[in-house]
């Protein structure tokens, strides 16, 4: 072989082994990324659900479904409290309260579960409330969250609540505050979410200020933090969703709870807050336990149907706000009406035992 011939060699086999692996650098840069978490959907009644989505220990489903016809809007409260159009009044009352729309236009909804920080001592609002515009003072069942204190604490206005930013973060205080009905369970609840947001956190979140408040515990920097995890990774799931209307959740593979709105863009103006509120539950359940069977689209989607089917009682919160109930041995339904409105529906809530 010449060495004319033999370069020419080289040359072709440089060629074809270049051309190789530039097909191979394209394949490579343009292949179809890792999947990711594989999504299912499950018709339920009504409702057609989509999920798992996944953090940790948190589970969530997605609701979807049209808006309800004529759903109206109301403003949440803790917008409403902080854009000062809602007053929330301290009795000397432990379990009741006073509050008041001052706006002239706008309707605020209360949803059970809210805290208010400030008064003679922090409560949580028992019952969903619509508040009409220029509403005046109306009454409102409370429970205290913070027992003990009496009196004003800091900087804080004590004949009136300041702020709130926060929800009851257990399904076991959601269950003394709505089901029970009882202050000294809520005490107690309140203890044991403090003892098990500590062990989650790995350090102390009980404030010096007052030891016994569940919203200054709730404020605990390390608990904010962990929540902060959980919101971060899930907080965009409902974005690309323009029907999605409540979530279903579960903790450590067990079913907890959901909360359904009248439409998406109300669900949506809440989403934030809920959201914050399962995570923060989900925090107070670490360390997390040993891995189990991982909750099933079905079996969320059976939770709702079944809470929907329970003997039924119906409470007049106001002459506006009635609170339907329905119980079946293993959960409860709860659902708002607005009767200037024909009793259509703007809220649900759906617990576990």
């Amino acid at each position: 072989m010449t060495k004319k011939t033999f370069a020419v060699l080289i040359a072709v086999v440089t060629f074809i082994v270049g051309v190789a692996l530039a097909r191979l650098s394209f394949v490579s840069s343009h292949e179809t990324p890792p999947p990711g978490p594989i999504t299912k959907e499950f018709q339920a009644s009504n409702y057609r659900l989509t999920g798992p989505y996944q953090h940790e220990n948190l589970t969530i489903f997605l609701i979807h479904a049209p808006d309800q016809p004529g759903s109206r809007m109301y403003t949440p409260l803790q917008e409403a409290m902080e854009r000062n159009i809602v007053i929330v009044h301290e009795t000397s009352d432990v379990n009741e309260l006073a509050i008041e729309n001052v706006s002239a236009s706008e309707e605020v909804f209360v949803q059970a579960g809210d805290i208010v920080k400030g008064g003679q001592q922090d409560r949580v609002l028992a019952v969903d409330l619509i508040l009409p515009a220029k509403s005046g003072q109306i009454p409102i069942s409370a429970f205290c969250v913070e027992h003990g204190r009496w009196s004003q604490r800091g900087a804080e206005q004590v004949a009136m609540f300041g702020m709130t930013d926060n929800m009851i973060a257990t399904k076991q205080l959601k269950l003394a505050t709505k089901y029970a009905n009882s202050q000294a369970r809520v005490w107690s609840e309140v203890d044991v979410a403090q003892e098990k947001l500590s062990a989650g956190v790995a350090a102390p979140v009980r404030a010096s200020e007052s030891q016994s408040s569940l919203q200054l515990a709730l404020e605990n920097e390390k608990v904010k933090a962990s929540a902060d995890d959980y919101i971060k990774k899930l907080s965009s799931i409902v974005e690309a969703h323009g029907d999605v209307i409540g979530f279903v959740f579960a903790i450590n593979d067990d079913l907890n709870s959901a909360d359904v709105y009248a439409s998406s863009v109300m669900f949506k103006r809440f989403w934030p807050r809920l959201l914050k509120t399962a995570a923060i539950e989900a925090v107070a359940e670490r360390p997390l336990k040993a891995k189990s069977e991982p909750v099933q689209i079905a079996s969320a989607a059976e939770f709702l149907t079944a809470s929907e089917k329970g003997s039924e009682t119906i409470d007049e919160v106001t002459k506006r706000t009635h609170m339907l109930r329905r119980e079946v041995e293993k959960s409860l339904f709860f659902e708002t009406r607005d009767m200037a409105h024909g009793g259509s529906w703007i809220h649900r809530n759906y617990l576990v035992k």
